[in-house]
């Protein structure tokens, strides 16, 4: 893109589920996870305002293939909402791998969204469950506040970043994606997304782009 984007105070950075599990040695670990959390750290000093999602699921949580017999990590079944990928037990509410990765500073968030707390859903977006139905309250804290445009970072491309976009600009967001403070399973897989992202107006940037 040509030209600096400059940061305002309807502008706000929303760090998506950067937890133990989804990082080296965790049970979900993302390639090049732990490699994104200073990036989103020196951000954390170009915002005003930071928002901070968490995977916060409970035990026996129907996204976890042990809660299926006979499945194994990855397979996919069919919910009463869609197909759903059968994951490793991950984000278990109040265990070490649903923690924040140690090393994240998360003293300038003004609010955590909670998401995935329904046993019988699974939410990939930090604006709604899987049901596509049942909102995390992440869209409603943004207009509560005045936000308009919304930069995405963290775990991971493919999923968490990917929906919360698509889903951030159907909410009426001007919505950027931060590239190289995001994570991603595997650099071909993630180019579905990206095309979702063209379709529907996300648009992608780096850390160099941004201005105060």
């Amino acid at each position: 893109m040509t030209g600096k984007i400059k940061l305002g105070e309807t502008d706000v950075l929303v760090v998506i589920d950067v937890q133990r599990d989804f990082c080296a040695g965790g049970s979900l670990a993302v390639k090049n996870a732990d490699a994104i959390v200073a990036p989103i750290n020196s951000l954390m000093d170009v915002f005003d305002n930071v928002v901070i999602s968490q995977d916060w699921h409970p035990v026996g949580h129907k996204s976890f293939y042990t809660s299926h017999a006979g499945k194994k990590p990855f397979e996919t079944t069919q919910m009463p909402y869609g197909p759903q990928i059968l994951w490793p037990e991950h984000a278990v509410a109040g265990t070490p791998g649903a923690e924040f990765h140690p090393e994240l500073d998360t003293t300038k968030a003004r609010a955590v969204i909670r998401k995935g707390t329904n046993v019988d859903i699974d939410s990939y977006s930090t604006f709604f469950e899987n049901d596509r139905k049942t909102p995390t309250g992440m869209a409603g804290y943004l207009r509560q506040n005045g936000f308009k445009r919304i930069f995405l970072t963290g775990i991971a491309t493919e999923y968490c970043v990917g929906f919360s976009a698509t889903d951030g600009v159907e909410e009426g967001f001007d919505v950027y994606v931060i590239t190289d403070a995001t994570a991603s399973f595997d650099n071909e897989d993630h180019e579905p997304m990206h095309k979702r992202w063209d379709d529907c107006g996300v648009t992608r940037i780096t850390m160099d782009d941004l201005s105060r």
